[in-house]
């Protein structure tokens, strides 16, 4: 099976003047088409970093990257920003929305990088919003949606290219307990339909809805592990 996403020996230092600060000390390792994977890490032990190299929103200083087939690891600004719109889908944990936009609005902003027409825009983002049971809500402002209810927009726009991967960034950690199951729900499902999912997160009940527990310590891998999904969930919520 040929992996998605394949890192070799990636390495990211930052530079305080003379002083070199060796954050991700040789990764290695192939994530596949359709897995659901959580990447987890103390504070310091560099999975925010393997996750912004993951992004394409920052480069390696070493090792070797390749997503979908693609070297990213040399690209350039404008080739990585392409990458990011064609092939990845975000969800972060402060939601990113624009609040003078529509729900249907921030859902189809992708698409206006992408060169979609403003019918197929708005068809398009009322799909993504549908799958996320949230069109009746496509016509609110983030400041008149609940919590989890921005959340679930965040999905839906990360959805509206048809990514290769959704890479979501700790998605549930402004929200209750109640709703970032449903939060979780919604990923889950999205997985179920053959999506590749990937999950940063710190909290081990949220890490245990995917397939795969990659954990991070020191800039190394410490362990890679397939998980055994015991949380139940409710598609139907």
């Amino acid at each position: 099976m040929q992996a998605i996403l394949s890192l070799e020996d990636i390495k990211k230092s930052y530079f305080l003047g003379h002083n070199e600060l060796k954050v991700l000390k040789g990764i290695t390792l192939n994530i596949f088409k359709n897995e659901y994977v959580s990447l987890m890490g103390p504070s310091g032990s560099g999975k925010s970093t393997l996750m912004n190299i993951l992004g394409c929103l920052d480069s390696p200083t070493s090792g070797k990257y390749v997503l979908n087939g693609k070297d990213v690891s040399k690209m350039s600004d404008n080739e990585l920003a392409a990458i990011r719109n064609k092939e990845i889908g975000f969800v972060f944990q402060q939601f990113n929305l624009l609040p003078r936009l529509t729900a249907a609005e921030n859902v189809a902003l992708p698409l206006i990088y992408s060169g979609v027409s403003k019918k197929d825009r708005n068809e398009r983002a009322e799909e993504a919003l549908s799958k996320v049971k949230l069109q009746d809500r496509m016509h609110h402002k983030p400041n008149e949606l609940s919590g989890g209810q921005a959340q679930r927009v965040a999905i839906a726009r990360a959805l509206i290219n048809n990514p290769s991967i959704i890479l979501a960034d700790e998605p549930t950690g402004n929200l209750d307990t109640k709703t970032s199951y449903e939060i979780m729900d919604i990923l889950t499902r999205i997985h179920t339909e053959g999506n590749t999912v990937i999950l940063v997160t710190h909290e081990e009940d949220i890490s245990a809805f995917s397939q795969r527990i990659i954990r991070l310590r020191d800039g190394v891998v410490e362990t890679d592990l397939q998980n055994v999904r015991e949380t139940e969930t409710n598609l139907n919520f």
